[in-house]
């Protein structure tokens, strides 16, 4: 069986080299919204809003939104990477259908997007941490080190919520009703614009979202004021929310491509 491959990740990593091989195609074009965006909107809302928000927990309201506008890059990078982009690459370029009439499986076929999801969004991650330094918003510089490894950390089960959507939709319209009734709540209710601490059945219920975590964890290493019991809850939760939800996309991708 092509499953019991001992070169398995090898495999693996032949999907990350052509989704590599592509997206450096257009380089420049795919890491412009990276940097751009949270530039962007930390001039709109940060710096625009902070004279009349006042601060928040001893930092300005920009202060504040920084760690928020990584955690916002992993989550539109992940999904719509493992939704619409593997969705595109599944239906109409028929890309893992060729990958499947070599030694490479459905399950090598996840383990590489998920490769390639974390290597993507750790690199975005450090980019936009540079533009937020810059910029003068990390009370943290150290953040830099740390912003790379939680980004990548986050982006796996998110890109398993975009790889669920992929196999459950029947066409690429329906992805307009995950964003609206998922993937916004979860950005929106998470902290990054708000804390959570004064809305206590918010607060409850958002920690059922692994991008809520994700975000407090980037609040951490930005700002450094957590116990290690609370880093340990947040990091055991997004371990558990990428192995539930990466076998979870696994078994519905298995099914999508092979039948």
């Amino acid at each position: 069986m092509k499953n019991s491959s001992p070169h398995s990740l090898q495999l693996a990593w032949y999907v990350v080299v052509r989704n590599w091989v592509v997206y450096r195609k257009d380089f420049l074009a795919n890491i412009s919204p990276t940097l751009a965006d949270p530039a962007l909107m930390m001039v709109a809302l940060g710096m625009g809003l902070s004279p009349f928000v006042g601060e928040i927990n001893g930092l300005s309201y920009a202060q504040y939104l920084a760690p928020g506008m990584v955690a916002t890059t992993v989550l539109f990078s992940a999904f719509f990477e493992s939704s619409y982009g593997f969705y595109v690459r599944m239906t109409f370029e028929s890309v893992f259908k060729a990958m499947l009439t070599t030694p490479i499986s459905v399950r090598e076929v996840v383990i590489g997007e998920f490769i390639w999801g974390f290597i993507r969004t750790a690199m975005m991650g450090a980019g936009v941490g540079i533009v937020l330094l810059v910029m003068g918003l990390l009370p943290r510089p150290s953040a830099l080190i740390y912003f790379p490894i939680i980004a990548g950390l986050l982006s796996v089960p998110l890109a398993a919520i975009g790889l669920l959507a992929s196999a459950l939709v029947r066409n690429i319209n329906q992805f307009q009703t995950v964003y609206s009734f998922l993937i916004a709540p979860i950005y929106y209710l998470s902290g990054v614009f708000f804390p959570l601490d004064g809305h206590p059945i918010l607060y409850t219920v958002a920690q059922i979202s692994p991008f809520t975590h994700g975000v407090s964890l980037l609040q951490i290493a930005a700002w450094g004021d957590a116990s290690p019991g609370r880093i340990c809850y947040h990091v055991g939760v997004l371990l558990v929310s990428t192995v539930g939800l990466g076998l979870w996309a696994n078994r519905q991708i298995f099914r999508k491509l092979t039948t």
